[in-house]
């Protein structure tokens, strides 16, 4: 039962956040772009329409990825590591990714978007993107710290 949740957590984890950290990564270029103008198709600039499907993508995939920490609960409870300090450390940052995601990079992600669908110019974005690429990397950074304490497991004694 372990090896099933653990590849659960481990899959859903890569397809997931994965594609969160791509598309939030990309999206602020691409709105940016999409003030600046470009090549219109359904009234709408290609670039904006690049940037509502990353919105998209991290919006779903957001509502998806509790299934992480749900399989990773679950899994740490099979190992019998909940007390673990890497473990309680890895949940921590997990909360407070997904507190950055909710509140700071979606809307982020959406002021933007208005930004762009308002013909707003991509000097009157930039600042907007700039703060929002921040935030996207602090998220990432969150991210990976998690996904090094999970392979690392300082002070773990099931073993590297």
């Amino acid at each position: 039962m372990t090896e099933f949740l653990l590849s659960v957590h481990v899959l859903v984890a890569i397809v997931t956040v994965g594609s969160i950290t791509v598309a939030a990564s990309m999206f602020p270029r691409v709105a940016l772009r999409a003030c600046g103008g470009g090549e219109e198709r359904d009234g709408r600039s290609e670039g904006t329409g690049t940037a509502v499907l990353l919105h998209r993508v991290c919006t779903g995939y957001a509502v998806a990825g509790v299934v992480v920490p749900v399989f990773g609960i679950a899994t740490g409870a099979q190992l019998g590591v909940l007390t673990d300090a890497w473990l309680i450390v890895s949940l921590v940052l997990t909360v407070a990714a997904a507190v950055l995601l909710g509140l700071a990079v979606l809307p982020g992600q959406r002021r933007l978007l208005a930004l762009a669908e308002g013909a707003a110019t991509a000097e009157e974005a930039r600042p907007t993107a700039s703060r929002l690429s921040m935030t996207t990397g602090m998220f990432n950074v969150l991210w990976a710290v998690v996904v090094v304490l999970m392979i690392v497991r300082p002070g773990s004694t099931t073993g590297a």
